[in-house]
């Protein structure tokens, strides 16, 4: 099977029905920007060393990517239509568990921090800003038409779990956390 297809050579592509849309449609825009985040999620783990210490951090990452794709079924699954693997509440409260085991073993944050650290940390919080846009474009499709409103959840936490994920990980690695500058005067 060819990787190209030209059917998108005029600036559209196909939903999951079939259906040919515009490559800036909402839900192209929407699921398009959860790959790209699922993308930077996979630059986070490439930066990751490979011992033991970092397997249920790794573990929990992947699952997060595995998530995405299920996010990006329900965003290109026009409305009326059944999405195999639905995004569920059981998904959510799994991040918030992460996030709480995370935060457990992290200082208290008393002010912004500035998002960076090295390469794991840094690119999780790349991941974040991310997540992030394809939650606000997630809202965008969620105004014009049917959508779980369950992946409005998901993305919303999953930001919240990257923030942590790249704190932990900075912590971990040794990175220090720079507040953000007060302004003078």
């Amino acid at each position: 099977m060819k990787i190209y297809t030209k059917s998108g050579d005029k600036g559209q592509t196909s939903l999951v029905s079939g259906k040919r849309v515009s490559k800036h449609s909402p839900r192209v825009q929407a699921y398009g920007t959860v790959d790209e985040a699922n993308s930077m999620i996979g630059v986070a783990l490439a930066a990751l060393e490979g011992s033991e210490e970092w397997e249920t951090f790794r573990a929990m990452l992947q699952e997060a990517q595995t998530k995405l794709f299920r996010v990006g079924a329900e965003l290109s699954t026009p409305s009326l239509l059944k999405v195999a693997w639905p995004i569920r509440d059981e998904d959510v409260e799994r991040l918030e568990t992460y996030i709480d085991g995370m935060e457990a073993e992290l200082p208290p944050l008393t002010n912004f921090i500035l998002p960076g650290g090295l390469p794991c940390g840094a690119s999780l919080h790349a991941a974040r800003t991310v997540v992030r846009r394809a939650e606000r474009l997630a809202v965008e499709v969620w105004r014009e038409e049917d959508l779980n409103p369950v992946v409005l959840k998901y993305l919303n936490r999953l930001s919240d779990l990257l923030f942590v994920a790249a704190r932990f990980a900075n912590r971990r690695q040794g990175a220090p956390e720079p507040d953000l500058p007060r302004p003078s005067g």
